[in-house]
């Protein structure tokens, strides 16, 4: 079972969002190992977003594939995430780390650190939710991958 790991800045707050993150947490769990860790957001401190940067880098487990939330990444579809988990396993990545920087983006150093950055679409979403976007995806991708009916 392929293990995931999704590192988020910023504390989610509003129930909307933590109910919606539950959900997909909970469907992807028979498919993998899952755990979300949020950081504290501390980009509008002096050199805040470094900070955080070095909170996320030493988060990453050992061994992972990382793949960093930004505005300047690649854009891909679905089934294309789908083998991109699966060219990991391939690789020999036991796990895929997912990050989300604050809402004033991601240190340089974590940007440099992954291994595909990778952009949700070139319009402006609610910071929170980003991670229900992205724990979507993941079971989106999960479930192509197991031969679900879930992705049409």
């Amino acid at each position: 079972m392929q293990g995931i790991k999704l590192i988020a800045a910023g504390k989610l707050k509003e129930r909307f969002y933590i109910e919606a993150c539950a959900e997909y947490l909970k469907r992807i769990k028979p498919m993998a190992a899952i755990e979300v860790l949020e950081i504290a957001e501390e980009a509008n401190r002096p050199d805040g977003l470094k900070r955080e940067g070095e909170k996320i880098l030493a988060a990453i487990p050992q061994k992972a594939f990382v793949c960093a939330m930004c505005i300047e990444g690649k854009m891909m579809d679905s089934p294309s995430l789908a083998k991109v988990f699966l060219e990991a396993q391939n690789r020999g990545f036991s796990n895929i780390a997912f990050i989300i920087g604050s809402s004033n983006g991601l240190d340089g150093a974590v940007k440099e650190r992954a291994d595909l950055r990778l952009s949700m679409s070139p319009m402006t979403f609610p910071h929170h939710l980003a991670r229900v976007m992205v724990l979507e995806q993941i079971y989106r991708a999960l479930s192509i991958n197991s031969g679900s009916k879930y992705h049409k």
